[in-house]
């Protein structure tokens, strides 16, 4: 059912683009009521306007925590008006019907980002903008509900296209947007109130989704909720995809860890390649190096700025998605040759500290693994300590193997990536399998270094670690048999140290 706007309650903190607005509802001939700062700014437009004071008979008290919470106000916009006892009630009280509702909230989030100053924090929590968004929404039968500046666009469009007629469906999907921004405003009140505070709840609210072309595979649907553009800015490329998605999200943590010149080569999640160098040119032919079959159709990432040079090597390959800080201009040139190759220039931001999944019918979260360990937490277990060169790669390496699917194993020299048993059920077969793709791409693993994800529980991974040539081992140790593989490692003058941390990734 259509329905006319008479009139309009209008009371925001961001004006930025109501201007428009307002004169189409003054050319439309609807009453505005207004309050405070954007009375003024209607005034400043030259369009009549009426005080919500001169309706409620209060002036704006407790230094404008109470403005607009009064029954002529929230009468108006509740009443419904196919109940005549609520139309009778109107009658008797003097309340005005309110059809259209623009108001927003004061910026909690922002305002928490920006200080520590609790008091500041808490005159952020809106009060009388959260009840109208509440009120209009709930009764979208009979009223529009405009919750945010997001909306701006949307209202106007709709006045400009009716005439200042609304549907049903109209009024609907306006309200729909309302608890999308209530809810969202809620959730982050609950987060500052609770983050020092031990809490049961589980609470996540992204406010946009952004469809995928499709999911895991191409039966499934897929969403992504977030803002990636925190994260980085598309320069070039196709569509980003639901599998594109978890490698950015592993390359980026991964690349995190390591500040010399380095390149990853990411596969289903796990690096297949990486190196650090002194330059980034040499990074790359020694990533790509690491495993240029699997490197086919991968998600590159580096540290630093991709030259003109590095990118003339990089595209001869064929790969998906390049993510880098910055691009000098001809390299851009090189790497757009390619359509649909998806070009990413990383911005600076923290990831979240906090991670969650779906599990069974419920959600499981935890503390991000943002743990590396250096050369001061290694402690040695073997008679024979690794030499300063062997713990640099043992570091190296230990970065790496923390980032690979467990059952892991990496095998590292000279801070360039081997080989790596990826995913295994069994952590021999994890070192079987990265000694082979060593051996396949014709790595002399002699004075290699071996890191594990989680403890050895028998001898036999250094055993054939040692077979292998390997000569230093970092895990963290912890299994009741530690000593077996110890005593291995003293027997054949191997050297081993713990970290103490274990680095499963599922």
């Amino acid at each position: 059912m259509k329905k006319k706007i008479k009139s309009a309650l209008i009371s925001v903190y961001h004006k930025s683009g109501l201007d428009e607005i307002i004169k189409k509802l003054n050319d439309l001939g609807i009453t505005i009521y207004s309050t405070g700062g954007t009375y003024a700014f209607i005034q400043s437009l030259h369009v009549e306007a009426k005080t919500v004071e001169s309706l409620t008979d209060y002036p704006s008290i407790l230094g404008g925590r109470v403005k607009t919470l009064h029954p002529k106000v929230f009468g108006g916009i509740l009443g419904r008006r196919d109940v005549q006892e609520d139309m009778d009630q109107f009658k008797n009280y003097g309340i005005p019907e309110i059809d259209l509702v623009i108001v927003d909230l004061y910026p909690f989030e922002q305002t928490v980002a920006m200080t520590d100053t609790e008091q500041e924090i808490i005159e952020k929590i809106d009060i009388g903008g959260i009840s109208l968004i509440r009120a209009a929404a709930k009764n979208f039968k009979d009223v529009i509900i405009v919750p945010s500046e997001d909306q701006y666009a949307d209202l106007l469009k709709l006045l400009n296209e009716s005439n200042g007629f609304s549907t049903l469906e109209d009024r609907k999907r306006f309200a729909a947007a309302a608890f999308n921004v209530s809810s969202h405003y809620d959730t982050a009140i609950f987060h500052y109130f609770s983050k020092d505070n031990d809490t049961s709840a589980f609470k996540v609210s992204l406010k946009s989704g952004e469809i995928l072309r499709y999911g895991e595979n191409p039966h499934q649907m897929g969403v992504f909720y977030g803002n990636l553009s925190k994260i980085f800015q598309q320069l070039h490329g196709k569509a980003i995809s639901y599998n594109n998605l978890g490698d950015l999200d592993a390359a980026v943590n991964l690349i995190r860890d390591f500040d010399e010149p380095t390149v990853a080569i990411l596969k289903h999640n796990n690096a297949c390649g990486l190196a650090s160098r002194n330059s980034l040119i040499e990074a790359w032919k020694d990533a790509l190096a690491g495993d240029p079959v699997s490197a086919f159709g991968g998600v590159i990432i580096t540290n630093q700025t991709v030259d003109a040079v590095t990118a003339g090597e990089i595209n001869k390959l064929f790969f998906e998605i390049i993510l880098a800080p910055a691009y000098d201009k001809k390299a851009l040139e090189i790497l757009e040759s390619k359509k649909n190759r998806i070009i990413l220039q990383k911005n600076a931001y923290d990831l979240p500290g906090r991670q969650f999944r779906s599990l069974l019918n419920g959600v499981v979260a935890q503390d991000a693994d943002q743990k590396t360990e250096t050369a001061e937490d290694l402690k040695v277990v073997t008679k024979k300590a690794p030499s300063e060169y062997e713990i640099s790669d043992l570091v190296f390496a230990n970065k790496i193997v923390k980032h690979t699917k467990s059952n892991a194993i990496v095998l590292v020299k000279n801070k360039q990536l081997c080989g790596s048993g990826v995913g295994q059920t069994s952590r021999v077969d994890a070192l079987k399998q990265a000694i082979a793709k060593a051996g396949e791409f014709g790595f002399d693993l002699n004075g290699a270094v071996m890191a594990s994800d989680a403890f050895f529980p028998f001898a036999d991974s250094v055993e054939i670690a040692n077979q292998a040539g390997i000569k230093a081992v970092i895990q963290p140790g912890g299994s009741i048999r530690d000593q077996d593989s110890i005593d291995f490692c003293n027997d054949h003058e191997m050297a081993m140290v713990f970290t103490g941390t274990r680095h499963f990734k599922h």
